[in-house]
């Protein structure tokens, strides 16, 4: 098993993707940009945590926690520009963005936890 895999954001992070991906495959009438946009968006989150767990200084686990974290943040972006749209239901739109805030504050913890910096 790889040190990513035995952490909790990441879980968190890989089901978010799969449904992301399911919930984009399955609604055709969604965006093409947008929709491309999100999976590109949301795949970095899951892929620069994964890459961050293999970086061995603490400034290099960092640096791809605060790109996976930024991607998450184009993903809300997106999804409250889909909501506005009309693209997004409100009952998917709010499972989405608890799950984006969950993510997002455990990887802000991480982020702390090799950092000196006690704001970010």
């Amino acid at each position: 098993m790889f040190d990513f895999e035995k952490l909790e954001v990441y879980q968190v992070t890989k089901i978010q993707n799969i449904e992301v991906l399911k919930f984009l495959i399955e609604t055709p009438v969604f965006n093409a940009d947008v929709s491309r946009q999100w999976k590109d968006a949301s795949m970095g989150s899951v892929l620069n945590l994964a890459e961050s767990t293999a970086r061995m200084s603490h400034a290099d686990k960092r640096h791809y926690l605060t790109i996976a974290r930024g991607n998450i943040n184009v993903c809300v972006a997106l999804i409250e520009l889909s909501k506005e749209m009309g693209w997004l239901d409100a009952e998917r739109h709010q499972t989405f963005y608890s799950r984006y805030e969950q993510m997002s504050k455990m990887m802000l913890g991480m982020i702390r936890s090799f950092s000196n910096e006690s704001k970010l």
